[in-house]
C-alpha cells in the first residue's frame, strides 16, 4: 500500500513493539511508546534536551521522555586503532567541542553527551544534532560539496569551531594524530546521531583525512 509517511527505523519499531531499545541509562523507568504526548505541556527529550514534537517514549511515571531515535543511540563504541572508548554520559567534566560548555540544558533537562574515555573529546547530543542540521542546510553534506576540500574543512570546522581540523605537512606527528583522532571521533558520533546509510557523510570524513 502506498503512503506519504517516512519514519525513522526506531519509530517504526516503536509502533510495532511498544517498547524502546535497551536504555540502561534509565534503569528505573518503564517506557511506553506514544503517538503523541499524553500529558499537557511541552515535553523535552532527556537525551538531546530538545523539544519532542511527535512520537515519543515516556516513562510510566511521567518523569522522562525520549525521542525514539535518541532512545536507540549506542551507549558506547570504540575509536578504531585505539583503546579509546566513547560513552554516552550524563555527568561530564569536559567542554563540548561545539558550544564550549560542560552542560547543555533546557528547562529541567540537561541532556547527555558523547565523551571519550580520556575526557579530551566531548559532544552534547543536542549540539551535534544542531551542527549536522546546519551543515546540511549550508550544503556541506550535499553531493556537489564533495568536490571541494575547502568546503569539507568548513563542515568539520562547524562541528568543532575551536579545534584544528586541517592536516598540514609542517605539523608534528602528534598534532596530525590528534587531528585524525578528532575527525574519527566526529565521524563516529555523527554516524550515531544521523544513522545509516549516510555515505556522503562517511566520504566527507574519509577524504578530509587524506
Amino acid at each position: 500500500m502506498e503512503c506519504d509517511y517516512i519514519l525513522h527505523h526506531e519509530c517504526g519499531l516503536g509502533l510495532e513493539y511498544g517498547r524502546p531499545p535497551t536504555q540502561k541509562l534509565f534503569k528505573q523507568c518503564d517506557f511506553q511508546f506514544h503517538l503523541q504526548n499524553p500529558l499537557p505541556g511541552t515535553r523535552i527529550c532527556d537525551i538531546c534536551a530538545l523539544d519532542i514534537r511527535g512520537f515519543l517514549y515516556q516513562c510510566s511515571h511521567g518523569d522522562y521522555d525520549l525521542h525514539p531515535h535518541c532512545a536507540s543511540l549506542p551507549l558506547t563504541f570504540t575509536l578504531p586503532g585505539s583503546n579509546e572508548a566513547i560513552k554516552l554520559r550524563e555527568k561530564i567534566e569536559s567542554r563540548c567541542l561545539k558550544c564550549q560548555r560542560k552542560q547543555r540544558a533546557s528547562g529541567r533537562v540537561q541532556g547527555l553527551s558523547y565523551v571519550s574515555s580520556d575526557g579530551m573529546l566531548c559532544y552534547h547530543v543536542a549540539c551535534l544534532k544542531e551542527a549536522c542540521l546546519d551543515n546540511w542546510t549550508m550544503g556541506y553534506f550535499q553531493l556537489d560539496a564533495l568536490a571541494s576540500e575547502e568546503r569539507k574543512i568548513l563542515a568539520l570546522q562547524n562541528l568543532a569551531p575551536n579545534q584544528e581540523v586541517r592536516i598540514r605537512a609542517a605539523q608534528s606527528a602528534n598534532a596530525m594524530r590528534g587531528i585524525r583522532l578528532l575527525i574519527t571521533f566526529l565521524k563516529l558520533v555523527v554516524s550515531a546521531i544521523l544513522g545509516e546509510p549516510f555515505t556522503l557523510v562517511t566520504t566527507l570524513f574519509q577524504i578530509s583525512q587524506s
